[in-house]
């Protein structure tokens, strides 16, 4: 029996299901439709040429070796942006469908509120630095910025401070800006959102407000997570959120946290929140920090000032953002100047002493860390394995499961931060952590026997203290 493009495109989907994350199957795989299938290769179509790209350099061999088990034989995977994208330019796929159409104003009629002047130059594409922990929040950025309204629409970015979100919100504006000059953006954070939305009420002019955010093409709020609580903030956001997103227009929005975590949020704005895609922005580590210090040092032309044995001895031991990252280089050279001296390994040491590891006479140990040790080696004897299997990327059952319990504890009994009970454990994301967290609730409340073992452990924790 032969079968169609749309048969052995269902079956390859269903096997990456076991292989992949459900996040890149939703993301990557789903949106890819089955054009032809010739028996020896299937042809898919993508949204747009990234789209093609992302696939082809990431998960097309993926795909190609579980053709032999879904479909029986070996199938070359060929991927190409859809017919009726090609024959359109790629600027006018910023133009609605007949029957969206919608006003354009022009660049010198812009509402008052298209903060362009807010928007910082070297934030854009070409001086953001790709590395694993920020990876998919790039690939989104940059397919949103080519096809703002159609890809994922809210990109949601979330993550500690200091890595790198608000560079890649104004990186989407940047370059949509460049290729559709007209496109009218407005660049705020939460905080101006409310005062706006105070100020608005006060003088009685909420119809001005609303039409001055509602008539946008690419609306940006950074910090969102600060709207929790506010509740005609909430309640304002809500509509102009729901009048944008109807009208197609582009939503990206910044948080610390994702939208399940942000505290007093409506639960109406956090699944709208997650409507479109939800990318984590997570620590980088060494090599790419090592790489954003190069760019660092090559956009200031630094690269004969700071040699690079020091940038190597400040990536290993400033390891919190990159906002410090880059502070580190500014105190290092301030500091270089005052004492007359050429930047070395041993002055770097000096400059930055207050930022070493307590490996090189730094800050201990903090008492936090101390009991997430101590909550790894009950969890660990209690479920008979070892802290470095816990830590090891190994996803077996018997480890996995005391490795989740350990996360659920660190979050309970320490309330440490997701990026900080990710990185106990070998580095993992956010995604990972909240997904044990929600695991381990679900297994106390269906075994309670496993209850038990977890509060045992709690208990043994606590009292040690």
């Amino acid at each position: 029996m032969s079968l169609t493009a749309t048969e052995v495109w269902t079956r390859l989907l269903d096997r990456a299901r076991t292989e992949l994350s459900d996040h890149i199957v939703e993301t990557w795989l789903v949106p890819l439709t089955a054009a032809e299938f010739s028996g020896e290769a299937l042809t898919l179509n993508a949204p747009d040429q990234f789209s093609v790209e992302w696939n082809e350099r990431r998960h097309a061999a993926i795909l190609e070796s579980l053709a032999p088990v879904a479909v029986g034989h070996p199938v070359k995977i060929a991927i190409r942006v859809q017919q009726e994208r090609v024959q359109r330019s790629q600027m006018d796929l910023f133009v609605p469908v007949k029957g969206q159409e919608r006003p354009i104003i022009a660049p010198e009629s812009a509402p008052q509120n298209v903060t362009l002047s807010s928007l910082n130059e070297r934030y854009s594409f070409n001086t953001f630095v790709i590395g694993k922990s920020n990876d998919l929040a790039a690939a989104a950025a940059m397919a949103v910025s080519q096809a703002p309204g159609k890809t994922y629409n809210p990109l949601f970015f979330y993550g500690p401070t200091g890595l790198g979100k608000t560079h890649l919100m104004q990186a989407i504006a940047q370059e949509i800006i460049r290729r559709a000059p007209a496109t009218r953006v407005t660049y705020i954070t939460t905080e101006q959102f409310t005062n706006d939305v105070i100020t608005s009420i006060g003088k009685g002019a909420m119809h001005d407000f609303r039409r001055r955010y509602r008539e946008t093409d690419l609306f940006l709020v950074d910090d969102v997570h600060f709207i929790g609580g506010k509740n005609s903030t909430q309640e304002e956001f809500f509509h102009t959120f729901n009048a944008l997103y109807e009208a197609g227009r582009q939503i990206v929005l910044t948080s610390d946290r994702p939208p399940s975590e942000i505290p007093k949020l409506e639960a109406r704005l956090a699944s709208r929140f997650a409507w479109g895609m939800v990318a984590d922005v997570g620590q980088p580590d060494l090599e790419h920090r090592i790489a954003i210090l190069r760019r660092k040092a090559e956009m200031d032309h630094l690269e004969h000032t700071i040699p690079d044995d020091v940038l190597h001895f400040i990536a290993d031991h400033v390891q919190s953002n990159v906002r410090e990252l880059e502070g580190s280089i500014i105190k290092l050279l301030a500091y270089a100047s005052l004492k007359h001296r050429v930047i070395t390994v041993d002055l770097a040491r000096e400059a930055l002493r207050d930022k070493l590891r307590s490996s090189d006479g730094g800050p201990v140990r903090s008492e936090r860390q101390d009991r997430m040790g101590q909550i790894q080696q009950r969890v660990a004897g209690e479920w008979g394995v070892t802290i470095e299997g816990m830590q090891s990327k190994t996803r077996t059952k018997n480890l996995t499961v005391p490795r989740q319990v350990a996360m659920y504890l660190a979050r309970e009994v320490l309330g440490l931060q997701l990026v900080e009970i990710g990185q106990a454990f070998g580095g993992r994301d956010h995604s990972t952590v909240i997904h044990s967290l929600d695991r381990v609730t679900a297994m106390m409340k269906e075994s309670a026997e496993f209850r038990g073992r977890v509060d045992k452990v709690r208990e043994t924790v606590r009292h040690s203290t």
